[in-house]
């Protein structure tokens, strides 16, 4: 399980995330039709910008493998943020 922490002046909150979630979260981000939404809602910006950039299609087979191993290094800090005004956000598994 995926753990975010977040401390702020007031507030601290755990949000764990379960690795089924992330695993249809990797679905759902891989998936063609949010792909082509995600050029769409961009194109316009890039367009604006005379970039010739197009956003890659997320490889979900290769996901998968990155998924499962997360299972066997719980303990492990991937983000670990403080800003300048105190809050705090840690993702650890």
């Amino acid at each position: 399980m995926l753990y975010v922490k977040v401390k702020a002046k007031d507030v601290r909150f755990t949000i764990p995330i379960p690795y089924a979630i992330l695993t249809l979260v990797n679905s759902i981000l891989s998936s063609k039709f949010v792909h082509q939404q995600a050029n769409k809602w961009t194109k316009e910006h890039f367009e604006r910008k005379k970039l010739d950039f197009t956003i890659p299609q997320i490889d979900k087979e290769a996901l998968k493998p990155i998924i499962k191993e997360l299972k066997y290094h719980k303990g492990i800090v991937l983000v670990d943020v403080k800003a300048k005004d105190g809050t705090e956000v840690k993702v650890t598994i």
